[in-house]
């Protein structure tokens, strides 16, 4: 089965098409035309622009948009790694389909949808409106053994490509992608410490708020199952099974959706930060993809940013997870495409238009 996994991922992939870039540019021109001054939103110009590339038509549209998170359990944990235990993974993931945990609060004000979904919550979770995708129960300790299976890695990618077109039917033009799961801060960081090439003590930060200690704990369980797995930086698959979530997983599989299915996927913090560079070794194409919401505050945001060619627009310190940070771009979009689809142009007005210098 692992095999037939990665055969259809591989084909998949193979059919992901850049953007457009002769709309991209016809994009531009249109920004150039409206009255203001040339590249006066600056990178919000840029978003546009790529979104106009990706949907392949200069009318962009953002709307409806959706926030797809991602619920899973890390057997990490058990090294202390974390102020609490995986219990609160299946709770939280009941407080998004009950609306009350923080991304419902901001996603109801920006006009988007959240959709959880359990690809591998440890618990039960009997709360209505969870989208039931269960990989298996948790991951395995990955200090001590691979944290899945290739083919448990592999059925959750496809999972999250699945839910991709899923949503691309359902009428979806946006999705921001976020997640849940106590550990995860770790098993991102153990990602993107492979990946960017970087030591741990490099890209990994307190998450929800370790002390020193817990911080030194944390990079020294990074660092010993780096050393345990040794996976290769250019096979994604090794070092997603090795070290990686169901979380990570399933985010990844949003993102080489959103390239196959034509949907721009917004990022959120380090831990999709950490599945888009997973993402990216699979389809390099996929970055034409994404849009870097912000730059969070673990330490292995920038490096990662910087990796994957992508230019955050807000810089808030942000910490939380869940997709809040995603969220935070959307109504930002939706003024930009306000003003690319409403303003007048200097045409319109009669007077000259800016030059490029």
């Amino acid at each position: 089965m692992e095999q037939y996994y990665r055969q259809q991922l591989d084909c998949l992939c193979k059919n992901v098409r850049p953007a457009d870039k002769e709309v991209m540019e016809a994009s531009r021109k249109r920004w150039d035309g409206i009255a203001k001054p040339i590249g006066g939103l600056g990178l919000l110009e840029e978003m546009i622009v790529r979104v106009a590339g990706i949907q392949r038509t200069l009318d962009v549209a953002l709307d409806p948009k959706g926030v797809v998170v991602f619920c899973a359990d890390n057997g990490v944990v058990a090294e202390g790694v974390t102020q609490t235990d995986s219990s609160v993974t299946a709770v939280v993931t009941e407080n998004f389909a009950r609306g009350t945990a923080s991304v419902n609060r901001m996603a109801l004000v920006a006009g988007a949808d959240v959709l959880p979904v359990d690809i591998g919550v440890a618990g039960d979770i009997h709360e209505p409106g969870v989208l039931i995708s269960k990989i298996a129960r948790g991951t395995a300790n990955l200090r001590y053994e691979p944290a899945m299976s290739r083919e448990q890695a592999l059925m959750a990618v496809h999972e999250g490509i699945r839910i991709a077109g899923e949503r691309q039917g359902a009428g979806y033009r946006l999705l921001a992608v976020g997640e849940m799961g106590i550990g995860n801060t770790t098993t991102s960081s153990a990602i993107s410490s492979v990946l960017l090439g970087l030591p741990a003590e490099t890209v990994t930060g307190r998450g929800a708020g370790l002390s020193a200690e817990g911080l030194r704990k944390k990079v020294q369980v990074i660092k010993e199952a780096v050393a345990l797995h040794h996976p290769d930086p250019d096979n994604p698959l090794e070092v997603l099974a090795a070290l990686g979530g169901l979380d990570i997983a399933g985010m990844c599989g949003l993102m080489l959706g959103g390239a196959i299915y034509r949907i721009p996927i917004v990022l959120d913090g380090m831990i999709s930060l950490a599945a888009a560079l997973l993402a990216q070794k699979f389809c390099p194409t996929v970055t034409d993809y994404l849009l870097a919401s912000h730059v969070g505050k673990e330490p292995a945001c920038r490096p990662a940013l910087e990796k994957l060619g992508l230019r955050p627009l807000i810089d808030g310190q942000l910490a939380l997870g869940e997709g809040t940070g995603g969220v935070l771009l959307f109504p930002l979009l939706d003024m930009a495409r306000a003003v690319y689809q409403e303003n007048c142009t200097f045409a319109d007005i009669h007077i000259d238009a800016y030059e490029k210098f």
